[in-house]
């Protein structure tokens, strides 16, 4: 086991200050022509990100950390050992539901309070709370709702835990998420080699992508989009299953199995 002691520390988050909503009754509305936010009364453009920070003069949260432990390793302090801590604690808590249970009516109203709070508490300078105070978050777009942010932080069951609760899966395995994907679809194109289903990789240079503006003749229509992928889903779900039956053989190829040994 590897102890290491830090002392105190102290974390200064400099964000625009949010401590009072500037938009109540009334919303923000999104000017296409400008591409920004305005003020519903005055059609004036909301203050961008960057031009909040920069008149920022002291920060809007500091945190304090008391003097803390870090311990690391299990068993002699392995890597194995902690590569498998790190896997398993990545799924212990999905809720806070499921380690803090409102059974009173305290704790049921001091979750109510927290969850209104965290409902008007920006989470991150992308986040669409922003724009109840007057502050135009990075990345804003027409498809960006006034104060309303999908940000775990704001979830009722996930109050107050954005992002991931441990390391993430390179630190251990060494792999990005798209190394992962990319396994993952290599796997599959194996699978349906193996039984004469070949997959034809598509030259991104020959595709050019664009977002799609309101209006635009040339979308079709979003029903039928969601019809084509639906089935197109469904195609390559068929035909995955078709190379898993073709990898597991004829019934009766493999072992006899029977309820006795299964029970064992």
């Amino acid at each position: 086991m590897i102890r290491q002691v830090t002392e105190a520390t102290y974390h200064q988050v400099w964000w625009p200050n949010h401590d009072q909503v500037v938009y109540t009754d009334r919303l923000p509305v999104w000017d296409p022509d400008t591409r920004a936010f305005l003020d519903p009364d005055t059609r004036e453009p909301l203050t961008s990100w960057d031009d909040a920070v920069e008149a920022v003069e002291d920060p809007a949260h500091v945190v304090v950390f008391g003097r803390q432990v870090h311990s690391k390793g299990i068993l002699g302090g392995t890597e194995e050992a902690g590569r498998h801590i790190g896997y398993l604690t990545k799924y212990l808590t999905k809720s806070t539901g499921e380690v803090v249970e409102a059974d009173t009516a305290r704790l049921r109203d001091h979750h109510d309070r927290l969850h209104a709070e965290l409902s008007v508490t920006p989470c991150s300078p992308r986040c669409a709370v922003w724009l109840l105070y007057g502050v135009q978050p990075k990345g804003a777009g027409s498809k960006t709702t006034p104060g309303h942010c999908k940000g775990r932080a704001h979830r009722r069951t996930t109050l107050g835990l954005p992002g991931r609760r441990v390391l993430v899966s390179r630190k251990w395995s060494g792999k990005t998420l798209d190394d992962h994907k990319a396994d993952r679809k290599a796997l599959v194109t194996q699978a349906l080699a193996a039984i004469g289903i070949e997959k034809p990789q598509p030259d991104p240079a020959r595709l050019v992508w664009r977002k799609v503006e309101p209006g635009d003749p040339q979308v079709p229509p979003r029903p039928h989009l969601v019809m084509r992928a639906i089935a197109e889903r469904i195609t390559w779900k068929a035909e995955y299953d078709r190379a898993l039956l073709a990898a597991a053989g004829p019934p009766g190829d493999g072992p006899e199995t029977s309820a006795t040994q299964l029970a064992a």
